[in-house]
């Protein structure tokens, strides 16, 4: 043990000298999760098809969202249904929407919601609910939901860090999606205090890496132009997430969009997007690494969407 602490030491202490030799000083030091937690944890993701953003709407927007997220996305659905998807009673329409740049879980609740549903962000497809929630809690997550039974497996509720809640699911039959053409990007706002411990619980749980963390993103990103502020990226098997790390000072609707989306071109997305009754609330702007937009669909549903521009 002793051995393995000076490895991780001797690490991070080259890495400190070779960005300070450098000179990038806006980029932050991120050791490997298991330098940082020393708890070693099972790899459960499965891949980022079977990640969802879980979309609640009332039942008479229901059919009418669907539409709008296949005309502008393109994609298919599975056969919608009416099912009791938590551990207490409740009843819900339900329908998966598979795009080729995300997928989406609809619910459109004919019941009230049971706490704490309806805040959850996504939901996680793992290899194993008892495994991923040992992992969950030794990575300094909490259970809000213990693990439950739905109609094709079992569900269970966690919260990261900085009060981001994340549903983990699992399959009797394991499911078989296409890749992704795009991998979509969770987008999670969280504050200073706590972006430290929120990013290594999600690292050492995801087995992800980090892609950047850059301290001075363009403040337009989160409607504050002219202005810089914190962006971390991270890849895993559970997909894209991007960690934006703000005062809360943020003009609407900045904060309320849940999922980026790529698309191939932008113009051609809102065009379609705008035939389906999409409303336009933020209009296109472009950064050094994207052109992007932010839409609301019937229903409410608050998205970003953006095309990736050619370095």
């Amino acid at each position: 043990m002793t051995q393995r602490k000076s490895r991780f030491a001797a690490i991070i202490f080259a890495s400190l000298a070779i960005v300070a030799a450098s000179g990038l000083s806006s980029w932050r030091i991120t050791i490997p999760a298991a330098a940082q937690t020393g708890i070693a944890t099972p790899d459960v993701a499965v891949g980022a098809q079977y990640d969802t953003t879980h979309v609640y709407v009332a039942p008479q927007d229901f059919d009418r969202f669907v539409a709008s997220l296949i005309a502008t996305f393109g994609g298919t659905t599975t056969k919608q249904g009416v099912f009791t998807v938590t551990p207490t009673p409740s009843s819900t329409m339900s329908q998966l929407v598979l795009t080729p740049g995300g997928s989406i879980s609809v619910f459109g609740f004919k019941t009230p919601i049971p706490y704490p549903f309806g805040v959850e962000r996504t939901g996680y497809l793992v290899t194993g609910m008892d495994e991923a929630i040992h992992a969950a809690k030794a990575t300094g997550a909490d259970v809000l939901v213990t693990t439950f039974n739905d109609p094709i497996g079992k569900d269970a509720i966690i919260q990261w860090p900085g009060g981001v809640n994340t549903q983990l699911y699992w399959h009797n039959t394991a499911p078989s999606y296409p890749a992704l053409q795009t991998v979509p990007e969770n987008r999670v706002y969280v504050s200073e205090d706590r972006v430290d411990a929120f990013t290594r619980s999600f690292l050492a749980f995801s087995h992800g890496s980090l892609v950047s963390d850059e301290a001075n993103a363009p403040g337009v990103e989160i409607g504050r132009p002219g202005e810089t502020y914190r962006r971390i990226r991270i890849n895993s098997k559970f997909g894209k997430l991007a960690l934006f790390v703000t005062d809360g000072h943020l003009p609407y609707p900045y904060g309320r969009e849940i999922t980026g989306y790529e698309v191939a071109n932008l113009s051609e997305a809102l065009t379609r997007a705008k035939a389906t009754g999409v409303q336009i609330l933020i209009p296109p702007y472009g950064t050094n690494e994207r052109d992007a937009a932010i839409l609301q669909f019937p229903g409410g549903y608050i998205a970003e969407i953006h095309s990736a521009r050619t370095k």
